[in-house]
């Protein structure tokens, strides 16, 4: 399929201002752009005195991913979902694996309409579909109208994002969103965020997280640890306490091994040392289920029932070897509930010999 070039495509998230400059509500720079100019993201661009959408039906990256990828443990776990990224991104991350197309200032990808996308995740087994790659808070008027496809086609739908919306943005999509996995990078410590992210704080994260919740959508946290300058015992206890306080405590919390990439290639992997250090902080703050996501094989990817201590989903990777849950997931062993939305589906063949 060859690349196509942009579309204009009316932004909804905008607000009108003097002079012809238009109010960005997409995310929380709220950047007023001038006429003939865009916004940090590159792909919101003022045409006119009006706000439109240049990546809106463009496709930068098309994969089918099992759902434990993006990462969400407690939802439809089991289950394979179509991944769709864009072009741009409101975030400057100096580590991006995925900068080839999040920093990306020329507009371009392959065009995937929304009802096309839907028969495509149909087509491959999907069961969902998943917006990520780069942030998707950038194209939320092409992703509603994916969503809405989605559902149309009896999919459900998530977001992996940043979380840096605004609360015009999450009235727009909260109606069409199932799930979200919101990472707070560097466990949202601010001065982290404003040097290796060019963002100035975790406020309006936290503030979309709960406000997301409030609408009835399913949220896991994840919180990324770079290695040396962003691995704080404070700020994670800090993000945890945050978690536990306005999210729930059973709310699943991700504690994420840095690789080297893009900017940032000097810094070794995150020790797994201070992923198990970081994971005891959480759990001290009294997170139920905290995981740690691309250490595979390690014991803390498995769920444990806070009950009884019994593992309740044993996991390898994106991988379920064991569910020992019963038919309302709830533990085998003593009975507790365990807040899984779904369950891994009937013909679901683990890539190991562990029978589920």
């Amino acid at each position: 399929m060859a690349l196509a070039a942009p579309v204009s495509h009316p932004a909804t998230l905008a607000t009108p201002l003097d002079g012809g400059r238009v109010r960005c509500t997409a995310c929380a720079r709220y950047c007023s752009v001038p006429v003939g100019s865009h916004g940090f993201c590159f792909v919101r661009k003022n045409e006119g005195g009006r706000l439109v959408l240049l990546s809106y039906g463009l496709a930068s990256a098309i994969q089918v991913d099992p759902i434990e990828k993006k990462p969400l443990s407690h939802f439809h776990p089991g289950t394979r979902v179509y991944s769709i990224g864009t072009v741009g991104c409101n975030w400057r991350c100096q580590y991006c694996q995925n900068a080839e197309i999040s920093q990306e200032r020329e507009i371009r990808g392959r065009p995937l309409a929304p009802a096309t996308a839907a028969r495509q995740a149909q087509r491959l087994g999907c069961a969902g579909m998943t917006f990520t790659y780069n942030e998707p808070t950038i194209f939320a008027e092409y992703a509603v109208d994916l969503m809405r496809e989605a559902h149309r086609a009896g999919l459900f739908a998530n977001f992996v994002t940043n979380g840096y919306m605004t609360p015009e943005a999450v009235d727009l999509i909260a109606p069409e969103l199932d799930a979200i996995s919101i990472d707070f990078k560097g466990s949202g410590e601010p001065g982290f965020m404003r040097k290796y992210i060019s963002a100035k704080g975790p406020e309006p994260i936290f503030e979309s997280s709960v406000a997301l919740q409030e609408r009835g959508v399913h949220v896991e946290i994840t919180d990324l640890i770079v290695p040396t300058v962003g691995e704080s015992d404070a700020a994670t206890r800090r993000l945890a306490r945050h978690v536990v306080d306005r999210l729930g405590p059973s709310t699943p919390f991700h504690l994420l091994r840095f690789h080297p990439d893009y900017h940032m290639q000097d810094l070794p992997e995150t020790p797994i040392a201070t992923l198990e250090r970081l994971h005891a902080v959480a759990r001290a703050e009294g997170l139920e289920y905290v995981y740690l996501g691309n250490v595979w094989g390690h014991r803390l990817e498995h769920t444990y029932c806070p009950a009884c201590g019994a593992i309740a989903v044993e996991r390898f990777g994106f991988t379920i070897r064991a569910w020992n849950l019963d038919p309302q997931n709830r533990c085998r062993r003593c009975g507790h509930a365990i807040p899984i939305v779904g369950r891994p589906p009937e013909d679901y063949v683990p890539a190991f010999a562990t029978p589920l």
